[in-house]
Formats: structure tokens, C-alpha cells, sequence
């Protein structure tokens, strides 16, 4: 089974609107509310792909109360740490071809929560094979807080692919506990390293090649719509993709780690772990909902995603 935690989950609320007035009444029809928080998108994608899923992380108050039931519909195990704050609304507003987001920060979590959180975590580890971690963390926790994940994930020896940004994923980097796998797109990276990092393969492997990266199994930049660069061990790899269809890139990241925690925990070569995430990937940016892709596509799209090995 694998654990997909969202520390910070959410109701992802759609509002389209033909023409967005400002100062004034917009009325709205046609609203979508769904569990929402990328760890949640992963748990549904791996649901969709028929393997077992067990989605964990905070949440509190009605809403809270919504998520979980939005996930028990949609067939996803849930576990999480109850608390007596509200969990967060995020509102886009989809207007004249544009999408104007309006994202609640979410609780704020004290120390004993966090430490409640961590208890919980480690328990739940006895359930699984392996673990997605995504997202940001909320406020009141500490930059390390992935980082104290990884050491209780090490300590059981359950690999974790963490899928974060920013000062929470560097800090997960300075430690001798790494994930099993990251998965940054070239701005991140170039974050990471304070360095830009450009588009070529040489700027790539070099990127990769960083100290900060020692003792990680698989690092995949993605590239988009361009595919992705691969290190795993010792070896670099370059994904291409078909064309497609795009109707709604976002959760595409989420749904490319779903595929990758799917393949690993299922022991596939680097070939099919590497096509089995990017067509999870390449599928959800072909439907309108997020964390949802098309299996009857699965095949065709597999067959069509091409792995280079380079030198």
C-alpha cells in the first residue's frame, strides 16, 4: 500500500464566470468542489490505477469533515489527524479565459500537534510499502519538518518520494536521511541551487550532479509539455512525449508522482517506471477535473513516451 500525505489539504472551489465584475454581483451556476491538496490528487490518481492507497495528513472543522467525505466517495482510505481548526478553502475564479485564485493559508498547527502528526505517521508506516509527500507544509510547523518524515520513514526503511519546493525540500536535502526520490521542474531546481539552471543537457546533468543531491535514487525534472530529465543512480536519462491534447495541465505533477510511487512499489524496470509516470502525467493534463485520468488511454499513450538512455 502506499501512504500519500497532503500536510495542508483543502476544498478546491471552481467559479466560472463568463465576464469576472469587479466591485460588483457575480452569479455563478456551475460551481465544482472537490478534495483538494496535492497529496490528494496522488491518492486519487493511484485509486484510478487500481492499487491501494491510504491518504493522511491534518485536518479540522467542517470543512475537514467535507474532505473526508469527498474521499470516502471517491473510494480513497483516509487517516488523519483531527484538529480543532478550520481546514482551508482555495477558490479559483475562471473568467474570460484567465483563472484569478484566491487560496486561504489554511490553520496554523502548534508544536503538539505537529508532534501528534509525527505519531501518527509512524504508525501508519506498519501499513505500507511506500510514501508520497506533497505539497507545502502549514503554518506553525518547522522548516524541517519533511526532514523529521524522512527520518522516521529511514528508521523503517520505507522509501519516500517527496514532491515539495523552497526552504521545506532544501532542508530534507542537508540531511544523510534523502528521499528515494524529487521530483523539481528547472525553476525549482535553479532555487535550489541559487544558480540558473538551463535547458541543455550538460546544464541538466550538472544541475543533478550537485553534492546536494548525494544519495538520492531518482531525481526527474520535469520539463512539461518537453517531457523530462532524469538521474537515477549513476545513470541519466530523457523522456519525450507525444502531442496531446491539453484541456487542464494543473495536477499533472501530482498524477506524474502517482504514477511513479505506483511502478516503484510494484518493482518495475527504470523503462516502465519512467513511461508510467509521465503518461499518468500526460492524461490528467487530457481531462478537465484535477487528479483524473483516463485508463482506457493508458496503453496508447505508454507505447507512445520514449526513453532515451544518455551518455
Amino acid at each position: 500500500m502506499i501512504l500519500a500525505v497532503t500536510m495542508n489539504p483543502s476544498v478546491d472551489i471552481s467559479y466560472p464566470i463568463d465576464e469576472f465584475k469587479l466591485n460588483d454581483v457575480n452569479r455563478v451556476e456551475n460551481v465544482c468542489k472537490t478534495a483538494g491538496g496535492k497529496g490528494l490528487n496522488v491518492a486519487r490518481v493511484v485509486v484510478q490505477m487500481e492499487e491501494e492507497v491510504l491518504a493522511t495528513g491534518v485536518l479540522g472543522g467542517m470543512i475537514g469533515e467535507y474532505i473526508i467525505q469527498e474521499l470516502t466517495k471517491g473510494s480513497i482510505q483516509n487517516d488523519f489527524l483531527k484538529i480543532n481548526q478550520e481546514s482551508r478553502n482555495c477558490i479559483a475564479i475562471l473568467h474570460e479565459g484567465k483563472q484569478t485564485e484566491i487560496l486561504e493559508s489554511g490553520p496554523t498547527l502548534s508544536s503538539e500537534e505537529g508532534r501528534a502528526f509525527l505519531q501518527k505517521f509512524e504508525s501508519l508506516l506498519a501499513k505500507v510499502s511506500l510514501v508520497t509527500i506533497s505539497g507545502s507544509l502549514p503554518k506553525g510547523l518547522p522548516t524541517d519538518f519533511y526532514h523529521q518524515m524522512l527520518e522516521i520513514s529511514h528508521a523503517k526503511g520505507i522509501p519516500v518520494i517527496l514532491d515539495s519546493s523552497g526552504e521545506s525540500l532544501k532542508h530534507a536535502l542537508l540531511h544523510p536521511e534523502k528521499p528515494y526520490v524529487i521530483k523539481p521542474n528547472g525553476t525549482e531546481l535553479s532555487q535550489l541551487l541559487g544558480i540558473e539552471v538551463g535547458d541543455t543537457i550538460s546544464s541538466l546533468k550538472k544541475a543533478v550532479d550537485n553534492y546536494l543531491f548525494n544519495g538520492i535514487e531518482w531525481i526527474v525534472v520535469s520539463m512539461g509539455g518537453e517531457g523530462a530529465f532524469v538521474k537515477h543512480g549513476g545513470n541519466y536519462y530523457r523522456i519525450t512525449l507525444p502531442e496531446i491534447n491539453v484541456v487542464n495541465p494543473v495536477g499533472s505533477g501530482d498524477a506524474t508522482v502517482a504514477g511513479l510511487a505506483v511502478a516503484l512499489n510494484c518493482h518495475q524496470t527504470v523503462e516502465v517506471v519512467l513511461k508510467t509516470a509521465m503518461t499518468t502525467g500526460m492524461l490528467n493534463t487530457m481531462e478537465a477535473g484535477t487528479g483524473f485520468i483516463n485508463m482506457n488511454k493508458f496503453k496508447r499513450y505508454f507505447n507512445e513516451v520514449k526513453v532515451e538512455k544518455l551518455d
